[in-house]
């Protein structure tokens, strides 16, 4: 059974989850990649696969979901940004 913190993680995860997708929809729409800082997308996604790292070896579902899917967004926009220049 889930406990009462993991639900309120999994509430947690998806609305930041949530939040960042308008970023990755847009620059998807435009390939308008100017705004995007690329140091910036390299660092966080470092950050989030060492969080996601953390998750697993927590068995946090809340963590290793978000931090999944997050890994893969953010990893889109680097890859957007290095080809739209």
């Amino acid at each position: 059974m889930i406990d009462f913190y993991e639900v309120i993680g999994l509430v947690a995860a998806f609305i930041t989850t949530a939040s960042f997708l308008p970023q990755v929809f847009k620059t998807h729409k435009t390939k308008d990649t100017s705004g995007l800082s690329l140091t910036m997308y390299i660092t966080f996604f470092i950050g989030i696969v060492l969080w996601l790292i953390y998750g697993i070896h927590l068995k946090s579902l809340a963590m290793i979901l978000a931090n999944s899917i997050t890994a893969v967004l953010s990893f889109y926009l680097v890859l957007m940004k290095l080809k739209y220049k």
